[in-house]
């Protein structure tokens, strides 16, 4: 597995200027300064679940109880540019909402995704980036 770079251009989770970045799955418990650090390094406004059109970055906020996960991600990808990215938000291991290792893991592949990176996104989220397989 890789691990993810930054490039000069690169700001909070790799988002890059002019990026649209879709966010699903956000709720009172999610880190407001990560999502306003993601939106500032995009320059854009963040869109929500109800856009209809291509995006670059999704950031997907998931809990234990929120469903299936590879349904989530299956829905995170459907207007996912080519060269796009998900990042999965989760819980971190003792949080309520905690998600497995195993399921994450084991998600991405099952969507023909593949892991480019596992991070300690914010106090109390963890991150995994998926890419689309090329």
């Amino acid at each position: 597995m890789s691990t993810m770079t930054k490039s000069r251009n690169d700001g909070a989770l790799g988002v890059r200027a002019g990026s649209v970045v879709q966010v699903l799955g956000w709720d009172d418990d999610c880190d407001q300064n990560l999502r306003d650090a993601v939106g500032k390094s995009s320059g854009q406004p963040l869109v929500e679940d109800d856009f209809d059109d291509v995006v670059d970055t999704v950031l997907l906020w998931w809990r234990d109880g929120d469903g299936d996960l590879v349904d989530g991600l299956l829905d995170a990808i459907t207007m996912l540019a080519d060269r796009g990215s998900v990042w999965l938000l989760t819980p971190k291991a003792g949080r309520d909402g905690h998600v497995e290792p195993e399921d994450v893991a084991e998600a991405g592949p099952t969507t023909g995704l593949r892991t480019t990176a596992n991070i300690s996104a914010a106090a109390d989220w963890q991150g995994t980036r998926y890419a689309q397989r090329s």
